[in-house]
């Protein structure tokens, strides 16, 4: 997280939305190339050769994206696995290892079309029954799958209609499945290995076995994963500024948690990119001749807190609501983030195309409000620290995270929640777990408020925030735990239909909804920050905002 992300407390993700067009019929043409390359270097022609180390401040613990909702897991394993189709964030779908497909009129079965003469890094070759296998690896059991099972969707099965034909079935109308397919998690790995060596996936290194520019070819945790250039690569996605074998000879992504220490080393030579510039390092970056910044914002779910109704406190409306006001949104994100980062007021980011717009200042702070719902809830005793009882037992919040996926001062931000929360008599008791504790504590409910961000740039994602059948456990991520059969009729209704104005009102219900009784506080909207010295040209983003160095070259 998120893709945290994994994909949770600390992370974020996404993925574009698929044109109705595109969904509904068979592709027609490459669409525009994928991101921004906006201050990319200073022009010259693209050549061949060269190292580029690209630094990012989360590690993930599983690097097989068919089980990590990670998003660093999707930004290390993008030019290992490619997918069948590709996305750009101006929306539409663009051919990739599938060439063409066309939609069921009910979008319930999806044929592919897919290239010929492509083959896997150890010489497996690719066709209709290694998308079969990869599939049904993600929609077994035994894979447990933390978030492509619920990208998968009502998944019955694959057909393999003929070496080079994959159909594609579900159970229900799922509108959002080419959106989905175009995502690292979705990915394309060696059949081979999925049946000789599945217990090795999520270790990375020469274990992931992809179609994709880059062989994974050596992984030290805590370190460093490093790649080189396959010279065979010819399944360049659409919309890519060229074709063939990538330009970089190796590719090396490197973890530095410390926002500090990878600036300097950006700002030193040491490593040719930065992820996730802070807010306070922008203007130094933006006036430094000698390097570049690289800004996009995703289209997929904001930073948010998501409170925990399946017990008390958060069971009760009035103390969500309470809370949502009681936070000063607005201070904390320009404070915190220097102007750089915009608050949020829904779950999905203002460039995905379901945004609801009319919620924004329905939820202003108001501290007297706040203190108005907890008296109505109860919570009209004081003890001798000044916080709010109920019955001689003090209104005290349970907020675990995992602090090795802390990323954009997002601990900063939940102490300044803490502190807002104190000024209206709520004990916050916010702790670091590490992963593996937390993940069983989540799934087991244990806490009252926990946030993370989410990928996915198709408004289906907040079927995997908000829909009853996809908690932790099920490949979804409703750390709510929200159980509304209205909700789930609009988000089935957001899957099942290719009408954009149908999907969108959908999903506004959804947006408002959540918002109206207080199942999530929307906090900021993430912007990628990249800082790149000048010898670096095009690095792109994809929908995710996630960067792509297929085309990336050096010099």
């Amino acid at each position: 997280m998120k893709r945290p992300r994994p994909r949770f407390h600390p992370a974020v993700r996404v993925a574009a939305v698929a044109a109705a067009a595109a969904m509904l019929g068979a592709c027609a043409s490459d669409p525009a190339p994928a991101g921004s390359t906006s201050a990319n270097g200073a022009g010259g022609t693209p050549h061949r050769g060269g190292t580029l180390t690209f630094a990012v401040a989360t590690e993930g613990d599983c690097l097989d994206p068919h089980v990590s909702p990670a998003d660093v897991t999707a930004v290390i394993q993008r030019g290992v696995f490619d997918s069948l189709v590709t996305q750009q964030p101006g929306g539409g779908v663009g051919p990739w290892l599938a060439t063409s497909w066309t939609v069921s009129a009910d979008a319930k079965t999806f044929t592919f079309k897919l290239k010929d003469g492509v083959t896997f890094h150890d010489g497996t070759p690719f066709d209709a029954a290694a998308v079969k296998a990869n599939f049904d690896h993600i929609a077994a059991k035994s894979t447990k799958s933390q978030y492509a099972v619920a990208l998968l969707g009502p998944y019955v099965g694959t057909e393999v209609v003929d070496p080079h034909t994959a159909k594609v079935t579900f159970s229900k109308p799922y509108a959002a499945f080419l959106a989905a397919a175009a995502t690292t998690y979705l990915g394309i790995e060696s059949s081979k290995k999925i049946a000789d060596a599945p217990d090795t996936l999520c270790s990375g290194g020469p274990n992931s076995v992809g179609t994709g520019p880059f062989r994974f070819t050596r992984y030290v945790k805590g370190s460093v994963a490093e790649f080189t250039r396959n010279d065979g690569y010819t399944s360049a996605p659409g919309g890519a500024k060229h074709t063939g074998a990538a330009y970089l000879d190796k590719l090396a992504i490197r973890f530095l948690p410390e926002d500090a220490t990878r600036v300097s080393a950006l700002r030193s030579g040491e490593i040719d990119a930065a992820d996730g510039v802070p807010a306070q390092n922008v203007a130094a970056i933006e006036g430094d001749t000698s390097l570049r910044l690289l800004k996009v914002i995703p289209q997929n779910a904001n930073y948010s807190i998501y409170f925990n109704t399946r017990r008390a406190p958060f069971s009760d409306e009035r103390v969500r609501k309470a809370v949502q006001r009681a936070v000063d949104v607005d201070t904390i994100v320009k404070t915190v983030y220097a102007g750089q980062y915009a608050r949020a007021w829904s779950t999905l980011t203002p460039k995905n195309i379901a945004y609801d717009r009319s919620l924004e200042k329905a939820f202003p702070h108001d501290v007297t409000a706040a203190n108005k719902l907890l008296d109505e809830a109860g919570y009209t005793g004081r003890d001798a620290d000044g916080y709010r009882t109920k019955n001689g037992a003090r209104l005290v919040l349970d907020w675990p995270y995992v602090g090795a996926f802390n990323r954009e001062q997002r601990d900063i931000v939940s102490q300044a929640v803490q502190a807002d929360l104190k000024k209206v008599g709520i004990a916050t008791k916010l702790y670091s777990m590490d992963s593996g504790a937390y993940t069983t504590q989540r799934n087991a409910g244990g806490y009252d408020l926990i946030a993370y961000s989410w990928g996915k740039s198709d408004p289906d994602l907040l079927r995997t925030l908000f829909a009853s059948n996809l908690a932790f456990t099920q490949g979804g991520a409703n750390s709510s735990g929200i159980a509304v059969p209205e909700v789930d009729d609009w988000l089935a209704t957001g899957a099942g239909t290719t009408d954009l104005a149908a999907r969108k009102k959908a999903y506004g219900q959804v947006q408002k909804y959540v918002i109206d009784h207080a199942y999530t506080l929307p906090i900021y909207v993430f912007t990628r920050t990249v800082g790149t010295a000048s010898k670096v040209h095009d690095i792109t983003f994809d929908a995710d905002a996630f960067p792509l160095f297929y085309d990336s070259w050096v010099g």
